[in-house]
């Protein structure tokens, strides 16, 4: 774990972003526009499963719809996970997105039915399973709401993994589930957790510590050696010692014998 100063979340990562998936959705949108302007469709680039020619799809899949209605299906719900997957986890996702690009195609040429299987769809599911899972895993607050968030509106994609309609490549959706789950629990601590921001009652409690600072410093009289010397007595002049001679004492007289 990146134990480092985490990145901010902040409007202009947002917006960054933001940017690169659209970039990636406008993608989509100019290669249908070249398959209804060219000659004809691009069904060829999706992978037909276990069939050599069906590898390119691989790589190519997640790039073609079969129709407008198909396109504008996958468009908002891709748009969306890879903006919060770019802005909570830009360096999971950054490893994230190629292993689950990868690896729904994969399991499409494996276990797919014999059909050409294309979209965008098994890449969104990768998406949304990444982002779900890593709420469990990582539990911190801002992984949590995305988690949640991304159930709220796309929880229904936990059904589309299983067959159910029968011109739905359920096997791209299981396997872009299965993906992203993966990749969840490959780097789900690769990004360090948003800085949580703090309680009313800790900022009462640190505005009141603050307050409390300041009237001690200003009612506690100052340490002795911190005063000023505004002015310094000055030494008394020594008198003189005056050495007076020694006293001499008389001497007695003593009686005279006659």
């Amino acid at each position: 774990m990146d134990t480092s100063t985490p990145p901010p979340r902040d409007l202009p990562q947002l917006r960054r972003a933001a940017l690169m998936s659209l970039g990636f959705v406008a993608v989509l949108w100019l290669v249908k526009a070249v398959e209804l302007a060219g000659p004809g469709d691009f069904s060829w680039l999706g992978v037909y499963p276990r069939r050599v020619q069906g590898l390119l799809g691989i790589l190519t899949a997640p790039l073609v719809h079969a129709g407008f209605e198909h396109l504008i299906f996958n468009t908002l719900p891709t748009f969306l996970l890879l903006t919060l997957a770019l802005f909570n986890y830009p360096a999971a996702t950054r490893r994230a997105l190629p292993l689950i690009w990868l690896l729904s195609g994969v399991g499409v040429w494996l276990i797919g039915r014999p059909s050409w299987h294309f979209g965008a769809s098994g890449l969104s599911h990768g998406l949304m399973f990444f982002l779900f899972f890593l709420g469990l895993l990582r539990q911190d607050r801002s992984a949590i709401t995305i988690a949640l968030a991304v159930f709220f509106l796309y929880g229904g994609m936990v059904m589309t993994v299983l067959p159910r309609e029968p011109h739905v490549s359920w096997e791209a959706h299981l396997s872009g589930a299965v993906a992203g789950t993966l990749a969840a629990l490959l780097w789900r601590r690769l990004d360090a957790p948003t800085p949580e921001p703090k309680r009313s009652w800790e900022l009462e409690e640190e505005e009141e510590a603050a307050r409390a600072a300041a009237e001690a410093q200003t009612f506690e009289p100052p340490r002795p050696d911190a005063v000023p010397v505004l002015w310094q007595r000055a030494e008394p002049e020594r008198g003189v010692v005056l050495r007076f001679p020694p006293r001499l004492r008389p001497v007695p007289k003593s009686d005279a014998s006659s």
